[in-house]
């Protein structure tokens, strides 16, 4: 094979032009800004010929280089040469014989598009990290060659084996896989298995990994029951990713559940939590929003630290967004939250999102509240169907690059047969020690008119005396007890104007007072107390109703 023919459009070529050309150069004149070429260059009398770049035999180099090496020319592509690395690692390739025919390597992966391409524009492609047939990984250049006026253009395939460094990106790759998959089993395993349902809302809620690294996030929500009819929803996201932020995630909504059972206002369960993501990670923040529904009063109570504003949508579908007040996110400390609320009556909607939801690179916070509004505005069904929904009109996407958590909760308006389960009562307890007997017999004809079996009748009843009883000897006016039956069960509440809330004890024989709490908490399905907005107390009751 004549390689003088064929010049190779590879660095080097120019250089190699300059210093053929430096001979026409008198010797007079050379220094005036040439550069000398690589000659033959004697370092001592005795010193032996070192052969320069342009008088080494182009053959014996590619023979002798490790990568494969292979020229081919013409449309067909009609191989001239192959080195002996190609011939090692494919056999003995016959020169003049076509490409498609005698390097059946190429064909497997694909390459003679990219031949054709190269020979086509004459300019270099590269192909990276290819397995071969000898079950080696390559990168190959495909470098164009110039045309000769009795020949055809050709292209110089350059193959660097790369297998190493190809298995170590897979097993990195495996090892990121395996990190991820442990970091949403973390994830999800801290998350609800299971929504609590109350009676009074219907809830639904959808949690989306983001992305394909290991990377996941610190979202959660939650939803819980606090008796007497009320549900705190709550949601979260903890700044950061990885199973750091997972864990923190986790000890966060654990210690959520349990401020929950204090029954308190949704400003002092954020204050709680602030002092206590300080105390798990002073480097850890999160931002979070609270928030409780009571069916009796139609709102929803909430409280954020530097979490996204909740969206309610009204029976008329007219959608409110809660902007304030929002204080800075936990951790941070320092700061007294405060509460605020907004009307969430029957036939209203609410959600509670993190910001993988709506926060978008190229686009403005506030543009994707917007969008996510009039989506939600849109949007009907179960509150499963609004999750699905409101994920798919955002573009969340199997590889969005941020987890993504909804909540959302409706307040189903209810008529006919449905809303006879539903129920409410309530008397203002005017008087002294005579509210006693009307407060008994306004309890016994309520649960007379539901309809309710005899033993829950005069449960409810004996219930209802020892509250108002407790109420009258330990409370202050105003007074008022409320009655409430849903579908599953029945609610007792009593409030006054003191804000002393009490607990259970054990009364001593000789005690006079002391029984009543006791006695409830013994009868009733379950008990508690809590203090209300402006002063004052709520304790209350609830019973089972029996199925069927």
């Amino acid at each position: 094979m004549n390689f003088t023919r064929w010049s190779a459009r590879l660095p080097g070529t120019q250089r190699r032009a300059a210093a053929r050309t430096e001979h026409a150069v008198p010797p007079d004149r050379r220094g005036e800004g040439s550069v000398p070429a690589a000659r033959v260059e004697r370092l001592t009398d005795d010193s032996p010929c070192v052969p320069a770049v342009d008088e080494l035999p182009a053959r014996d180099v590619l023979d002798r280089v490790p990568a494969l090496v292979a020229l081919v020319h013409g449309p067909d592509h009609h191989i001239a040469y192959v080195n002996d690395a190609y011939t090692a690692a494919f056999g003995v390739r016959p020169p003049g014989a076509p490409a498609r025919e005698a390097l059946p390597e190429l064909v497997e992966l694909g390459l003679l598009p990219l031949l054709d391409q190269v020979l086509r524009s004459g300019k270099p492609r590269t192909l990276k990290s290819r397995k071969a047939l000898d079950g080696r990984t390559y990168t190959f250049t495909c470098t164009p060659v110039a045309e000769n006026a009795d020949h055809d253009g050709g292209v110089l395939l350059f193959a660097t084996d790369v297998t190493d460094h190809a298995e170590a990106a897979e097993r990195l790759r495996a090892s990121e896989r395996s990190q991820r998959e442990t970091a949403v089993t973390l994830q999800r395993s801290l998350l609800p298995q299971e929504l609590e349902q109350p009676d009074d809302l219907r809830v639904a809620a959808t949690y989306q990994p983001g992305g394909t690294e290991a990377a996941v996030g610190g979202d959660w929500y939650d939803v819980i029951t606090l008796g007497g009819g009320r549900t705190a929803l709550v949601i979260g996201d903890v700044m950061g990713r990885g199973v750091r932020a997972a864990a923190v995630m986790g000890q966060l909504r654990t210690a959520v559940r349990a401020y929950a059972r204090l029954d308190l206002p949704p400003h002092e369960i954020l204050q709680l939590l602030d002092g206590l993501a300080t105390e798990i990670d002073a480097n850890q923040i999160a931002t979070c929003a609270y928030a409780i529904h009571d069916p009796n009063e139609g709102r929803l109570v909430y409280a954020s630290a530097g979490h996204l504003p909740i969206l309610v949508r009204d029976e008329t579908g007219t959608v409110l967004r809660t902007d304030e007040p929002t204080g800075p996110p936990l951790g941070t400390g320092g700061w007294i939250h405060t509460s605020g609320s907004v009307p969430l009556g029957p036939g209203s909607t609410a959600v509670l999102y993190t910001d993988g939801l709506v926060e978008r690179r190229d686009e403005d916070l506030d543009e994707g509240i917007a969008a996510l509004e009039r989506a939600l505005a849109g949007a009907t069904g179960t509150p499963q169907v609004i999750c699905d929904r409101l994920v798919r009109s955002a573009g969340v996407t199997a590889d969005h690059d941020d987890d993504v958590a909804v909540l959302v909760l409706q307040h189903p308006a209810r008529t006919g047969a449905d809303g006879e389960l539903f129920r409410n009562a309530a008397l203002e307890l005017l008087g002294g020690v005579e509210a006693a007997p009307r407060a008994r017999a306004f309890a016994s004809g309520v649960l007379t008119s539901w309809r309710f079996p005899v033993e829950l009748h005069d449960l409810g009843v004996l219930a209802t005396s020892e509250l108002v009883a407790n109420s009258l000897q330990h409370g202050t006016p105003p007074m008022r007890l409320r009655l409430r039956r849903t579908d599953r069960r029945l609610i007792i509440e009593v409030t006054d104007g003191d804000d002393h809330l009490p607990r259970r004890r054990r009364a001593e024989p000789g005690d006079e007072s002391g029984r009543g709490i006791a006695i409830v908490a013994t009868i009733a399905s379950g008990w508690g107390s809590r203090r209300t907005p402006g002063g004052g107390k709520a304790v209350w009751c609830e019973f089972v109703l029996p199925k069927g």
